[in-house]
């Protein structure tokens, strides 16, 4: 059985105790491409899994700038691991939203008892199909899948109709290749899913949710742009250790110290202050969804919507700056493979590819401008 978490501020403390544990062998798993299992089951046994579980079925029902947070933290010390977690927590807020009170209960209990959910919904060719039953399809980018208990699959019905499907990962037929081969993030497991003739335990027709608005797609987004915000607070805790304690000052700027050069100190400022500007968004997005979780309206979800993806915009700028911004200011030294500070600008290069920003800034204006609420989109 898995600890239960008693509220946010225990929360918080966990994932600040983990970042730390986390960071002291990212590297490492990082150039030895080592699959975090056992750092992940320590993460399901803490009860930070569960903590987005509502309190009417026993869990500490976090606050969207908790989650946000507890994410944020987790990409501080390993944003592949911090990753892995992402779609458990969207499946189990989509589940406030589609669930019957019955799978419901089922599935939170599950989830505070230490199971952990993967996901499998993008289709690497024809469209997963569920016909007398039975799932058959190729999934790709199935993060989370390899280390989950169960697995949420997207498919269409004989119907032509989408469905959500979640499969035991042990069914017969089901096959979580390890195939990810991504320049970065590359301890996530986001390889392949195959389904041959897989025999789901609920299938859950989601066509009548996808047609109104509900908060499960950008609580998703919020989740990538708190792990992208993770990666740009580690880069430049990373810059700062790094310019003290080995950069050679620049020749021509009189200083005796790197951190004393007054080009470079005003350069981290800049980096330094769009860290900030992403926290405050990223911040300012979870309290807009903690808004519509109180008051579901249709403005309210799509204003918080908006503010993710201003959020994400933000979180995507810090994390690729921060990153290449550690080797700017921190100098040749830092380039050496034994620190393997290329894995931040890996990482956020990949992580940030999620939901292209230039999108972003379309649907901001959009709103903004002419009052255009968002695309009804969700990430089941």
């Amino acid at each position: 059985m898995a600890h239960r978490i008693g509220g946010d501020a225990e929360a918080l403390s966990t994932a600040a105790a983990f970042r730390d544990r986390l960071a002291a062998e990212a590297a490492a798993r990082d150039r030895e491409r080592r699959l975090p299992h056992d750092e992940v089951a320590a993460l399901a046994a803490s009860g930070l899994w569960a903590i987005g579980v509502p309190a009417a079925h026993g869990g500490a029902d976090v606050s969207h700038a908790t989650l946000a947070e507890v994410t944020a933290r987790l990409a501080e010390g390993d944003p592949s691991v911090a990753q892995i977690p992402q779609n458990h927590f969207a499946t189990v807020e989509a589940f406030r939203h589609i669930g019957t009170p019955e799978q419901q209960r089922t599935l939170f209990a599950r989830v505070l008892a230490g199971a952990r959910l993967g996901s499998a919904v993008v289709d690497r060719g024809p469209p997963t199909r569920l016909h007398d039953g039975r799932l058959d399809g190729e999934k790709a980018y199935s993060t989370g899948a390899l280390y989950a208990d169960l697995i949420s699959v997207t498919a269409l019905d004989d119907a032509g109709q989408p469905v959500l499907a979640l499969v035991e990962r042990d069914a017969p037929g089901l096959s979580v290749i390890d195939d990810w081969s991504g320049m970065g993030q590359r301890t996530t497991a986001s390889g392949t899913t195959v389904l041959a003739q897989v025999a789901p335990f609920w299938v859950i027709p989601i066509a009548a949710a996808a047609a109104r608005r509900t908060p499960v797609g950008s609580v998703a987004q919020m989740l990538h742009a708190a792990i992208d915000l993770g990666i740009a607070r580690a880069a430049l805790a990373a810059t700062a250790t790094f310019v003290r304690t080995r950069s050679r000052p620049f020749r021509d700027a009189g200083a005796e110290r790197a951190q004393d050069d007054v080009l470079l100190v005003s350069r981290f400022g800049q980096l330094q202050l769009g860290v900030h500007a992403a926290d405050a968004m990223l911040a300012r997005a979870a309290a807009a969804l903690d808004a519509a979780r109180r008051e579901p309206t249709e403005a309210a979800m799509a204003a918080a919507a908006v503010a993710v993806a201003e959020a994400k915009v933000l979180t995507t700028e810090a994390a690729l700056a921060g990153a290449n911004g550690l080797f700017e200011l921190a100098g040749t030294s830092a380039a050496l493979e034994a620190d393997d500070f290329n894995r931040f600008w890996r990482d956020a290069r990949i992580h940030t590819l999620h939901d292209p920003v230039r999108w972003k800034y379309h649907v901001i204006g959009d709103y903004h401008l002419n009052g255009t609420l968002p695309k009804l989109r969700s990430y089941l």
